[in-house]
């Protein structure tokens, strides 16, 4: 009877033993093993059986991708302004024996490793540029704190600035700085469209001075040309008359004459500051010279020479009364 109790009792133990020994270990995490008191291996998820009094777990690491949010701080910029910021920090543990045994407490070491990098980073930058480049203050923050956490077995996935919150007067300033700005733009964009508008205007007189000008020259030109044209008819005319002269015609010189002399009677009648004309000849002369005209005109059709005959006739003086406009 006691032998039976003795190996119940045995066997009670050995159960317990083999229960002590299996280590179960959940997806996402990772042990380490110890082996009295030192590293040994990583103890996987699942089921793992590791002597007990020999063997025990270390740190169990969580290996999945974390979040450690960043205090609000003041952080001074580069040209003085005083700004606060918060932000996050996404990591992710790679090695566990490292995260358990290079580091004391890893998240209170992230945590202070990011504060005072963010510090560093955001400090040598002016505020307008803390402001306007969040994607180069993470991508900075992101390659220093990584480069820190290598000998950790951590490996920074993520840095980001949630917000950044200049003070209150500086706000205002930026506000009034915006408002000038676009003022400034608008008063460029009104200047530029009245200038556009003045060139436009002044292209629209120079070519109107330019076909205007174009025109007075075309006028010009025919003008020239049809003054041209009538000298040259009026010469043609004059070396016609002198060929017929030089061939004994006289009745060309009494043509020109009897033209002339009827034009200058004509510009006598209508002058108004005359009170007395002269005449030559009486009206007859003027008949007399009509008929010489004619002479003329039947030699140059029957080609038979004559002799002109012109009437003499003492000149006469008489008085026109002048017309009285008033």
């Amino acid at each position: 009877m006691a032998f039976i109790t003795f190996l119940l009792l045995l066997a009670v133990i050995v159960i317990l033993y083999l229960f002590a020994s299996v280590k179960i270990v959940r997806q996402g995490y990772q042990c380490t093993i110890e082996h009295f008191g030192r590293f040994t291996t990583v103890a996987r998820p699942g089921f793992n059986f590791y002597p007990a009094f020999f063997y025990r777990i270390g740190r169990k690491v969580n290996m999945m991708e974390q979040v450690i949010d960043i205090p609000g701080q003041e952080i001074i910029t580069k040209d003085n302004a005083m700004i606060s910021t918060d932000g996050v920090v996404f990591f992710q543990v790679l090695d566990p024996a490292k995260a358990a045994y290079e580091v004391s407490d890893l998240y209170n070491a992230l945590m202070n490793l990011a504060t005072t990098n963010l510090r560093t980073v955001m400090g040598s930058m002016d505020l307008d540029e803390t402001l306007s480049k969040r994607d180069e203050i993470n991508a900075r923050l992101l390659a220093v704190v990584d480069h820190a956490t290598t000998p950790w077995g951590v490996k920074i996935t993520r840095v980001e600035i949630k917000d950044i919150r200049p003070p209150r007067d500086i706000v205002d300033a930026m506000a009034r700085q915006m408002k000038a700005e676009r003022e400034k733009r608008a008063n460029i964009l009104d200047a530029e469209g009245d200038r556009a508008s003045q060139i436009l205007r002044a292209e629209g007189l120079k070519q109107s001075a330019i076909l205007e000008a174009e025109g007075k020259r075309e006028a010009a030109y025919r003008e020239a040309e049809a003054r041209e044209r009538s000298a040259e008819a009026e010469a043609k005319a004059t070396r016609l008359v002198s060929d017929a002269i030089e061939d004994g015609s006289a009745q060309a010189i009494n043509y020109f004459v009897a033209q002339k002399y009827v034009d200058a009677v004509g510009k006598f009648a209508t002058s108004n500051n005359a009170k007395t004309i002269l005449f030559p000849v009486e009206a007859t002369q003027l008949i007399g010279t009509l008929g010489g005209i004619g002479e003329l005109a039947k030699e140059a059709l029957d080609k038979t020479p004559t002799v002109p005959t012109t009437p003499t006739t003492p000149v006469t003086r008489r008085t026109v009364p002048r017309r009285n406009d008033a």
